[in-house]
């Protein structure tokens, strides 16, 4: 513990730089209300604002970027209670019960669990992230070439076991994404491959970037537009200082839900792709079940939103720890931040530790700082989101527009990448029309470099013999956990028609 508190503390020094403390808040206030409008969310958040931060330090850029996403965190839960319209797929399960007590005239209240449920569960989870990161890091630096590439089919196997997607659609957007990641030139030949119509912009690698805006910013924003048809009914939500005392006091109703909700979520988290969505779901799913009252679930349960939240907070700390120590995004945002260190000079690793210390440590220390500012600032502006919240979709819309392509065209100064990213925008909204995740797709581009260069090396390492993966044991136990995870859902299938079979 004695060798945790001394680099913990020199992290909390370097969160409360000026500049790194500027750039905090104003991360956490950006977060909340990109969280809080529908149609965005932190992936999109993330993706949007990326280029900015090549304007600053790499310390400073990772700590404004986890604090928009600690912030879109929180906020998902400000529409889906009062437009009844999650911000974000993260805040679905947050609708439930939030959408009700808003109807109910209990706004407020919902508000109050959603923002000290988030505190909870953010506490419970960066406590286990100090905790476990050093040690995570210490035993992955045992890891070759034929371990990280065993890791890299889990976080895919990840996806297809424990995704709940449709498993062929699943393996099929997965592909689509490993396909776009070998567009270039060969690492190893250096030969160009899969140039499209011998345009000089596929000529390099395409950009995570204009892949992650154009699906999640203009994809999301079509299909949001399709679904609301621009009619988006506000409750207004009235909140003083004697209402704010009083739901503060309720907490103690949902105090150890909300604990539980930042364990499981942390730990749902740490999956390489599960990411804060399922273990929302999870934690609902889970509160309703144990509940003495499971029948007022749905109907204006506070515990019912208390419990998504605390989990979506921590799920959003937790998928950080894979990204941080193996390099593996447990998430799509984390996948954009892992894209971001890349592009920054950094190499997402065990070696992190070793070799930028203050950059990890000062990226824990600025956790526990925004968990702080977050939960004050979600509290002191829940006025001034309902009123952004009024603002008519017709105006949103094209400011996120306007937004997307300032972003796709930064990085590069490039208007093929904006193009593409129009493209890929009409190509998001189509797949989601068609009822095909696009997640695997945007963390298959960010891994499938990576997932390249581990199995090219292990295979020269080797002579081209494939027993490697298998030979080694800790990349072999990898590789038939990836296969557990894809047969689970074959087994599911399989263990109800069995079930019917003994039954008639």
């Amino acid at each position: 513990m004695e060798t945790i508190i001394e680099p913990l503390m020199g992290g909390l020094l370097e969160a409360v730089q000026p500049l790194n403390l500027a750039m905090m808040v104003a991360g956490c206030i950006v977060g909340l209300f990109i969280g809080a409008m529908p149609g965005l969310g932190s992936v999109n958040g993330v993706a949007i604002l990326l280029p900015l931060t090549f304007l600053v330090p790499p310390n400073t850029a990772i700590i404004f970027l986890a604090a928009i996403y600690y912030g879109a965190m929180y906020g998902g839960a400000i529409s889906s209670i009062t437009l009844g319209i999650p911000g974000a797929s993260t805040a679905v399960a947050t609708v439930f019960d939030g959408r009700p007590l808003a109807l109910a005239g209990k706004g407020d209240q919902a508000l109050m669990a959603a923002a000290i449920a988030s505190f909870i569960g953010g506490t419970v989870s960066v406590v286990l992230f100090t905790v476990a990161a050093p040690p995570l890091a210490a035993f992955a630096l045992s890891f070759g070439p034929q371990e990280e590439f065993a890791l890299m089919v889990l976080a895919f196997a990840t996806f297809i076991g424990l995704g709940g997607d449709d498993i062929p659609k699943t393996i099929f957007s997965i592909c689509i994404g490993l396909v776009l990641a070998a567009v270039g030139y060969d690492i190893i030949s250096g030969k160009p491959r899969l140039v499209f119509f011998d345009l000089d912009g596929f000529s390099r690698d395409i950009s995570f970037l204009v892949l992650a805006i154009g699906i999640y910013g203009i994809g999301e924003i079509l299909w949001t537009m399709e679904q609301s048809g621009g009619k988006m009914q506000v409750h207004y939500v009235k909140s003083n200082f004697r209402s704010i005392v009083e739901n503060i006091k309720r907490a103690k109703s949902y105090f150890g839900t909300a604990v539980f909700g930042g364990v499981l979520g942390y730990f749902v988290g740490i999956l390489p792709a599960a990411g804060a969505t399922p273990a929302s779901l999870m934690s609902y799913g889970l509160a309703k079940t144990f509940s003495k009252d499971p029948e007022s679930y749905g109907k204006g349960n506070v515990v019912g939103v208390a419990a998504p939240e605390s989990a979506n907070n921590a799920a959003s700390t937790g998928s950080m720890l894979p990204m941080l120590t193996l390099g593996i995004p447990g998430s799509p945002t984390t996948a954009i931040l892992l894209g971001g260190m890349i592009i920054w000079g950094l190499r997402p690793g065990p070696l992190l530790f070793v070799e930028h210390p203050d950059f990890v440590w000062g990226l824990i220390g600025s956790l526990y700082m925004a968990n702080i500012f977050t939960v004050i600032i979600n509290i002191a502006f829940i006025p001034v989101f309902v009123k952004v919240l009024v603002m008519p979709f017709t105006i949103l819309a094209p400011v996120i527009f306007v937004l997307c392509l300032v972003g796709g065209y930064s990085p590069n100064s490039s208007l093929f990448d904006v193009w593409l990213m129009v493209l890929f925008g009409a190509t998001g909204y189509i797949l989601r029309k068609l009822d095909y995740p696009v997640a695997p797709a945007v963390l298959a581009i960010v891994l499938g470099g990576l997932a390249e260069r581990s199995l090219r090396q292990s295979l020269l390492s080797s002579q081209g013999d494939p027993l490697t993966f298998v030979s080694r044991p800790l990349s072999g136990i990898i590789l038939l956990a990836a296969l557990g995870l894809i047969l689970v859902p074959v087994v599911r299938r399989f263990l109800p028609k069995k079930a019917a079979a003994e039954a008639s």
